[in-house]
């Protein structure tokens, strides 16, 4: 097989998607408690627990929108990669250095072309799976480089 034609797509994980929106909303309701737990008057933590509620809620629902627009991820050889779209076409991202792949699972960062950027987390076996073995071999040699 031609290098070129070399690639692994990947389907979302629903839940593993969901355990980071549910692992998001914990966390930032436990950074709600640390915020009143503050040394400040009332006034600021209230300024303060509501700038926080908004952040983290504004990312989740961002981290949300976009994997209600992507059904699958495809790595290329070459460094190239798409999304599966809501229209049914495969759309061209771009891959970003930030992500994480480990042997069963990751977390890969892609920009949309209009400039989104999310996440998608993975997971997968080598042994059950002839696209997460191809996402590894890729990853080597252009996922660390994004």
């Amino acid at each position: 097989m031609p290098s070129t034609a070399y690639s692994a797509e990947l389907r979302p994980d629903r839940p593993l998607r969901r355990f980071v929106l549910w692992s998001g909303a914990v966390l930032g309701g436990l950074g709600l408690i640390a915020v009143f737990s503050l040394p400040l008057p009332v006034a600021w933590r209230a300024v303060t627990a509501t700038a926080w509620t908004a952040a983290f809620a504004l990312e989740l629902a961002r981290m949300h929108r976009a994997w209600q627009d992507c059904f699958a991820v495809r790595l290329r050889a070459d460094g190239s990669a798409s999304a599966l779209g809501r229209d049914g076409r495969w759309q061209p991202v771009t891959l970003l250095a930030d992500g994480v792949l480990l042997r069963r699972w990751g977390w890969i960062r892609f920009r949309t072309a209009p400039g989104r950027v999310f996440a998608e987390p993975v997971r997968g076996a080598c042994r059950d799976s002839h696209d997460w073995r191809r996402l590894q071999v890729i990853w080597r040699h252009v996922g660390a480089d994004g």
